[in-house]
């Protein structure tokens, strides 16, 4: 009995060695492709170092970190009226005017620019920062990504309920519904462009001219408070059907004799749905919850074939620093930090969603 455990732990060890042999090449591949850029990222986000130039590179340690994240709070102060020593009107607003953010936020060592005012308990505070892209471009990332998110997954599992259902020309439909997601992102991002024209050219002015929405020159991607809408609204249209088809694959794999049980138990069909469905779909909603949510940190070809430099994403920011500033170490920053946050929403989604190593 003694000789047996020792040639079976003496085969188990073997076969371990076996296996992570078998893994080197894949351990040196992984380190040529990915470690290996990472890490050279990651040390030029520390330096000043210039794309495509021939300038000496100085180690600058956390500046360009410093310069992507600081920011600060200043209340602004009312503009007094020196007639009647109480607080000017805004003609413009009819609210009280306030001073210039220009002459409240700090200018040393750097200048903070303003990047958001808000009004608090009766008073105006401004926000600034030294780089006033790229935290309005981290806030509307996540804000894209959690609506767009959000939405696909509802809007997929509808259409996955819809087609997992036994109808005439069920193929058909399946096929049908993937179309938005084989159609690349550069063809449907000008298509939607074209549609969402500030004039008569772009169909939906002249749909809302035809219901008396709008005039027919409404300023749909000038307009800041519709750009992040758009984004979201295209990248739906666009994703859905990819969701949709996660949740169908998770759907097909549901026993059917747990459902006649349940019928046979008078459970209608909304108790079955969360007591039969939603459970067991569980896993596969969070393999597409996570796989969606990573790729909308990453969103980069939408916002700059649409949006271009009027509004950014984190990706297209770091893009713009790289090859319109040739600022490759503030560019290695911004990819850093959009890493961190795409590890961060990952060990999020799975903690929160329960998965464990076995």
């Amino acid at each position: 009995m003694a000789n047996k455990k020792v040639a079976f732990s003496e085969l188990a060890k073997g076969e371990e060695r076996l296996a992570l042999l078998l893994l080197v090449p894949t351990f040196i591949i992984l380190l040529v492709i990915a470690i290996y850029p990472l890490g050279s990222v990651f040390v030029s986000s520390f330096t000043d170092r210039q794309f495509g130039t021939h300038q000496p590179t100085h180690y600058v340690g956390l500046e360009n970190y410093r310069e992507l994240l600081f920011f600060t709070v200043k209340q602004l102060p009312p503009v007094i009226d020196p007639a009647t020593s109480q607080p000017e009107i805004d003609p413009k607003t009819g609210g009280v005017k306030y001073e210039n953010p220009f002459n409240v936020l700090p200018k040393t060592p750097k200048r903070y620019h303003d990047i958001s005012q808000f009004d608090l308990f009766g008073k105006r505070y401004v926000i600034g920062a030294i780089d006033q892209y790229f935290l309005p471009s981290i806030l509307d990332t996540i804000m894209f990504t959690v609506i767009s998110v959000i939405l696909e997954l509802l809007l997929g599992l509808g259409v996955a309920l819809v087609v997992n259902t036994a109808f005439r020309g069920r193929g058909l439909m399946r096929a049908v519904m993937l179309v938005p997601w084989a159609i690349p992102t550069a063809v449907s991002s000008r298509m939607w462009e074209w549609m969402f024209q500030s004039s008569r050219v772009g169909l939906f002015n002249v749909i809302g001219q035809i219901l008396g929405l709008t005039d027919g020159n409404f300023p749909f991607l000038s307009n800041t408070a519709f750009q992040l809408p758009a984004m979201i609204i295209i990248d739906v249209w666009k994703t859905t059907p990819f969701m949709a088809l996660l949740l169908l694959a998770g759907l097909q794999l549901i026993p059917k004799e747990l459902y006649e049980a349940a019928d046979v138990d008078g459970a209608n069909k909304v108790r079955q749905f969360f007591a039969i469905t939603i459970p067991l779909l569980r896993p596969t909603i969070a393999i597409a919850l996570i796989f969606r949510t990573l790729d909308a940190l990453r969103i980069f070809d939408l916002f700059q074939i649409v949006l271009a430099q009027s509004r950014f994403s984190m990706a297209s920011y770091a893009y713009y620093q790289l090859v319109d500033y040739a600022n490759m170490g503030t560019s290695s920053a911004a990819s850093i930090v959009i890493f961190v946050l795409i590890v961060i929403f990952a060990l999020s989604y799975i903690r929160a969603v329960g998965i464990q190593e076995e």
